[in-house]
């Protein structure tokens, strides 16, 4: 991760810094086999997968690998009646080195298992690898008699099944579980987070926090041009550093500087900086000047508006300070930088 940027706004522009400016060596590359099952919850394997397929854009080299694999066929029908074609059945996985292997269920998938679920379960477990279950998918560990001993999160449909058929299971009572080798979680919604959390297992908060700020920027009632997820979601946000953030936000194409700020936020400069290095890390320049930038990039990406008017609309008088300070934070000139997304 370069070091150009300091404050929160670093987790949302990781994945546009320049890769030939990263440093940060590459992890080996995690395998993740998703075993469809015929009705599975398309919107459980989605936020699973999305998590890993963006953590790959955070780096030069990919992180992780996906298989989609078929438990019974080439070709599994989702839960919203959307095919989906796969890279293997189950029957061909059986030699293959996986790191997490993840049983996809949904609502209407039959609770019934099979001898090849059951034997590439246990033989996948004596492997060493973690297994996993999406909505009611840990029922095919339970009935594999790899899932005792461990916490798990299920369905809320299928927790009297489990508490009966399985005594061995300790069931949770949260919406996702990772205990030790075996992770799970009960629904849709708790998938992004259950594999957020498994990604922090071999990155830093930091990186986690990046993946987060791309695909959980809608969890709160209120979404900004820039936001940060972290001060967003914070109730402890003193007022005065929300209406100091605010002014910064709504100021973005004429800057204040930062004594307006403090006046208007009825506090002193002194204070303003403290309330910044608490919750932001940064001072309240280097934050402002870092969300003027990353307002620009945005533009750069999504807008065909030339370079002078993305300067002048993020609050650059002059195109060469604006070239200048783009360059610092990015590594790269902004034409090059909008030629190398949009190629």
């Amino acid at each position: 991760m370069s070091a150009s940027f300091k404050s929160l706004l670093k987790r949302k522009n990781m994945a546009h810094l320049n890769a030939e400016e990263d440093s940060r060596p590459c992890p080996a590359v995690r395998r993740v086999a998703f075993v469809l099952l015929d009705n599975f919850s398309l919107m459980a394997f989605a936020g699973a997968v999305d998590a890993l397929v963006t953590a790959n854009l955070m780096t030069r080299e990919p992180l992780v690998e996906v298989l989609v694999v078929g438990a019974t066929s080439d070709l599994v029908v989702s839960d919203l009646g959307t095919s989906i074609s796969t890279d293997c059945q189950l029957s061909g996985l059986q030699e293959q080195r996986l790191d997490l292997l993840i049983m996809c269920g949904g609502f209407r998938v039959r609770l019934q298992s099979s001898p090849l679920i059951r034997s590439t379960l246990r033989s996948f477990d004596a492997a060493g690898t973690t297994l996993g279950g999406l909505w009611n998918g840990s029922f095919f560990l339970a009935d594999a008699g790899v899932l005792d001993g461990h916490d798990c999160a299920i369905h809320p449909d299928s927790r009297a099944m489990l508490i009966e058929s399985f005594p061995g299971v300790r069931l949770s009572r949260h919406s996702y579980v990772l205990d030790r080798k075996r992770i799970s979680c009960a629904g849709a919604n708790s998938s992004l987070s259950m594999m957020l959390d498994w990604l922090r297992r071999d990155h830093d908060q930091s990186f986690v926090d990046a993946i987060e700020e791309i695909l959980n920027c809608d969890k709160t009632q209120e979404v900004m041009d820039v936001s940060v997820l972290s001060l967003d979601r914070d109730p402890t946000l003193p007022q005065a550093l929300k209406l100091a953030l605010e002014l910064m936000h709504n100021n973005i194409d004429e800057p204040l500087s930062v004594d307006e700020i403090a006046r208007w936020v009825n506090i002193s400069r002194r204070q303003l900086e403290r309330l910044f290095s608490r919750y932001v890390d940064a001072s309240p320049s280097r934050y402002y000047i870092e969300l003027r930038v990353t307002y620009a990039r945005q533009l750069l990406q999504q807008t065909n508006k030339s370079i002078a008017d993305i300067a002048v609309a993020s609050g650059f008088t002059s195109i060469t300070h604006f070239r200048h300070c783009f360059r610092q934070f990015f590594h790269v000139a902004p034409a090059k930088f909008r030629r190398q997304r949009q190629s």
